[in-house]
């Protein structure tokens, strides 16, 4: 049985681009409530990939329209709603790293940027808070970052969710719920 070993090859730091977050505001050159003409308009400036969209009805009237946006091979999966950036989830495996505070959230083992979120919510700012989702996953309130994980072959890494302010009134809801799901 031949074994394949290229689904899970993951990025070295040194080969990511290197992308800073402004809690709230921005994932790098990505600012939220930039329509998908505006990111196109960014995002042609760091890969020659072109975004693929997928447009997801409402189950009822009473719920928001989703339209996804990926960028596969850069490693971004990204969210609008009512025509404006609303998430970005970074691919743990092949996406830019996002540094906070000196520290790097793509592609880390979970428990160390658990440990990292813990430790900030003791000592840091009393904004600096923890909280948990489903499952789990560790979330901070004051960076708008969830900690989400993705399979690299028997071990997971870091494939964080980064959302606006207002998320926060509905956060489990903001997103679709397969954005929050463990991804392969």
């Amino acid at each position: 049985m031949m074994m394949f070993t290229g689904w899970w090859h993951v990025l070295p730091d040194e080969e990511r681009q290197q992308w800073l977050l402004e809690p709230f505001l921005a994932v790098g050159p990505l600012r939220f409530g930039m329509s998908s003409e505006d990111v196109t308009g960014v995002m042609s400036a760091v890969t020659t990939e072109t975004e693929q969209r997928r447009y997801r009805k409402p189950a009822d009237l009473s719920a928001y329209e989703i339209t996804e946006g990926r960028y596969s091979t850069f490693g971004l999966h990204l969210y609008y709603r009512d025509g404006g950036l609303a998430g970005v989830a970074v691919d743990a495996l092949c996406g830019p790293q996002v540094l906070v505070a000196g520290t790097a959230l793509v592609g880390r083992l979970p428990s160390v940027l658990e440990k990292w979120l813990i430790d900030r919510a003791e000592t840091g700012p009393p904004e600096a808070d923890l909280v948990y989702m489903s499952a789990g996953v560790p979330a901070s309130e004051s960076l708008g970052l969830t900690i989400n994980v993705q399979r690299e072959g028997d071990r997971l890494l870091t494939r964080p969710i980064f959302y606006p302010a207002e998320a926060l009134d509905d956060l489990s809801h903001w997103l679709p719920r397969d954005a929050w799901n463990i991804h392969d």
